[in-house]
C-alpha cells in the first residue's frame, strides 16, 4: 500500500488549480481580443441594424410627409408615416444600447468603433436633421430657410460629438455631453410637442449645446439600461397610440414628448446642483478653518 505525501496531493491540486485559471484567462483573452477587420462580430449586427433603421426613417419622412406635402397629394398616411420614422429611431437607439452591451459580453470586431460612430452619425444626426428640416417646411409658416439651418446645427452637434467621442478618454461610466441617441429623440421629441416656432428652435439649440457640452451623463449599465429600454418600449406604444387614432392617443404623445425633453434636461441641472452644494461645502469649510 502506498502512502501518498499530503504535500505532494496539495501541490497537484494547486498545479490543477493553476491550469484552470491559465484556460479561463486565455479563453477570456480571446473572446475580448478584437476580430481581423475581415469579420464582423455580434455586436456588429446590431449596429448595422442601427444604421438601416437611420436610413429607413429618412425614407419614410421623404415618401409618407415631404413628396405628398410637394405634390399636394391629399394623404391620410402622413401621421403614420411620421410615427413610423420616430419608431425606426427608437428601434435603432435599442440597437446602440445593444451593441455596446454584447461587444462587452462577447469579442468584438476591430471595425466595431468605426461602424458605430458611422451608424449613429446616419440614425442621430442625418436623420433627425433631415426630420427638422421636413417639419420646417410642412409646418404652417414654412420657415424653410430657419428650419435648415437648426437641421445644419443638429448635424454639426453630433458630428463634433462623435468625434470627439473617439478621441477623448474620460472617466468609467460616464459620457462628456449629451449622448447622440438622446440628442437625436429630446430634437424629434420638440417637433412632435409642435409648440412656437422660436420656443422650438430655442430647444433644438439648446440640445444641441448640450450634446457639445461638458456635461456628465451616466452611460446605461445595469438598472439603468433596463429603465432606457422600458423607455424605449413605452414611447412606441405612445407613437402608436396616436398613428392610429385611439382615444387619449395625442395627449400620450405628448406626455411622452414631453418626459423625454424632461429627462434631458435632468442631468445638467443635476451636474449644477452639484457644483453649488461643491461651493457651498468648500465656503463652509474655509469659514470653520
Amino acid at each position: 500500500m502506498t502512502v501518498t505525501d499530503p504535500e505532494t496531493l496539495q501541490e497537484s491540486d494547486d498545479d490543477r488549480d493553476g491550469a484552470a485559471r491559465r484556460l479561463r484567462w486565455v479563453r477570456d483573452r480571446e473572446l475580448r481580443t478584437p476580430r481581423s477587420p475581415q469579420h464582423l462580430s455580434t455586436a456588429d449586427m446590431f449596429t448595422l441594424g442601427n444604421a438601416v433603421c437611420g436610413f429607413l426613417a429618412v425614407y419614410c419622412t421623404t415618401t409618407g410627409v415631404l413628396i405628398p406635402h410637394l405634390t399636394g397629394v391629399a394623404t391620410n398616411g402622413d401621421r403614420r408615416s411620421a410615427a413610423t420614422a420616430v419608431t425606426l429611431l427608437l428601434i435603432g437607439s435599442m440597437c446602440d444600447l445593444f451593441d455596446g452591451l454584447v461587444a462587452r459580453k462577447l469579442r468584438s470586431s476591430a471595425l466595431g468603433a468605426e461602424l458605430d460612430n458611422l451608424a449613429d452619425l446616419i440614425s442621430f444626426g442625418i436623420a433627425p436633421a433631415y426630420f427638422v428640416v421636413v417639419w420646417g417646411m410642412v409646418s404652417d409658416g414654412a420657415h424653410q430657410r430657419v428650419s435648415a439651418g437648426i437641421a445644419i446645427l443638429v448635424l454639426l452637434a453630433v458630428v463634433l460629438r462623435l468625434a470627439r467621442f473617439s478621441c477623448t478618454t474620460m472617466r468609467p461610466g460616464v459620457f462628456q455631453g449629451m449622448p447622440c441617441p438622446m440628442g437625436a429623440l429630446t430634437v424629434i421629441s420638440i417637433v412632435l410637442l409642435n409648440p412656437p416656432f422660436v420656443l422650438a428652435v430655442l430647444g433644438i439649440v439648446a440640445v444641441a449645446g448640450l450634446m457639445v457640452s461638458r456635461v456628465e451623463y451616466p452611460k446605461p449599465h445595469g438598472v439603468l439600461a433596463t429603465a432606457t429600454l422600458c423607455w424605449i418600449v413605452v414611447s412606441m406604444g405612445c407613437l402608436a397610440a396616436w398613428a392610429t387614432g385611439v382615444p387619449g392617443g395625442e395627449t400620450l404623445l405628448k406626455v411622452g414628448a414631453t418626459l423625454q425633453v424632461t429627462l434631458a434636461l435632468v442631468a445638467p441641472l443635476m451636474v449644477i446642483r452639484r457644483k453649488v452644494g461643491d461651493v457651498r461645502a468648500r465656503r463652509a469649510e474655509s469659514r470653520t478653518s
